[in-house]
């Protein structure tokens, strides 16, 4: 039985909701390990990035792994939940749908530059120091226009990185059949498990063939080749949080490193030490 995350509304407050105006807004949000922003959607899209930590974002019958100084895109509209697999620093950055660079209803997992990042933190210091303003004096005189002005030149400069950041193969398909989620969601949560589907079936209550035609039905692929998906979009945060390949690939149910590294390879093209080599913790 898996225990229950600490829950958190997902919405923003109401004053840093995006506007025409003011299409592109930063919430910094710092959550312990396992903490969950439940299901929400909003009119604006959203995204998502952990500057530390490792989260996994829920939405369209997909789950996606992002590893820390990579980021989501989550159009708007879209129903989503974020959780935390390990402590984390989260920037959302709320994007009006006027200005929205990429297009399409699927959530994609991105590249963040070195510029991205750094664009980040300043419209995220901007924020804060908003905090320093008194209500009745931004009622009153409303906030600066250089202030606002600096606001919408580094909005301008994040949203061209965004429209040209690369995206990353780190999404696994998800059931709508509630036996074949269960399924699933016991492996995501231990990655390494050894059990077969037809030990599986006994779990959640249908037979082996019957999880095997579902597989096909539902997600276009085996159950050998989701859950190698699976283990290889989890090994991604796992990796990028600094712990050893023969850790990973020991977490992730591989019998060596070797194996793990061949298996990565073939499916993204490079090795997890080349395919990871750009997360400079410097930036931090």
């Amino acid at each position: 039985m898996l225990q229950a995350p600490i829950t958190h509304t997902g919405s923003p407050p109401a004053n840093l909701s995006p506007t025409a105006g003011r299409p592109v807004r930063v919430v910094a949000r710092n959550l312990e390990a396992d903490e969950l922003l439940r299901a929400h959607h909003h009119a604006w899209g959203q995204v998502t990035y952990a500057l530390d930590g490792a989260v996994q974002v829920n939405a369209n019958q997909q789950t996606w792994f992002v590893p820390p100084l990579r980021a989501i895109w989550i159009p708007p509209h879209v129903v989503h939940e974020v959780r935390t697999l390990e402590r984390a620093q989260l920037r959302a950055i709320y994007v009006d749908s006027s200005v929205a660079t990429i297009s399409g209803n699927d959530c994609v997992v991105l590249e963040v530059s070195g510029l991205m990042r750094e664009l980040v933190r300043t419209l995220t210091q901007l924020e804060l120091s908003d905090d320093n303003l008194s209500p009745p004096a931004i009622a009153t005189h409303g906030i600066p226009q250089s202030r606002l002005q600096r606001e919408s030149h580094l909005a301008a400069c994040l949203l061209d990185e965004l429209a040209h950041a690369a995206p990353l193969p780190l999404n696994v398909p998800m059931p709508r059949d509630s036996r074949l989620l269960s399924l699933c969601e016991m492996l995501i949560a231990d990655p390494a498990s050894p059990l077969s589907l037809q030990d599986l079936s006994k779990q959640v209550g249908a037979s082996e063939r019957t999880l095997a035609r579902l597989f096909q039905s539902e997600m276009q692929m085996s159950f050998g080749l989701w859950r190698q998906q699976m283990r290889l979009a989890r090994a991604a945060p796992l990796i990028a949080s600094g712990k050893p390949l023969s850790v990973v690939a020991a977490e992730l149910g591989y019998a060596s490193q070797s194996a793990f590294s061949a298996m990565f390879k073939k499916t993204f093209g490079q090795t997890p030490s080349s395919f990871f080599r750009t997360s400079e913790r410097d930036f931090d």
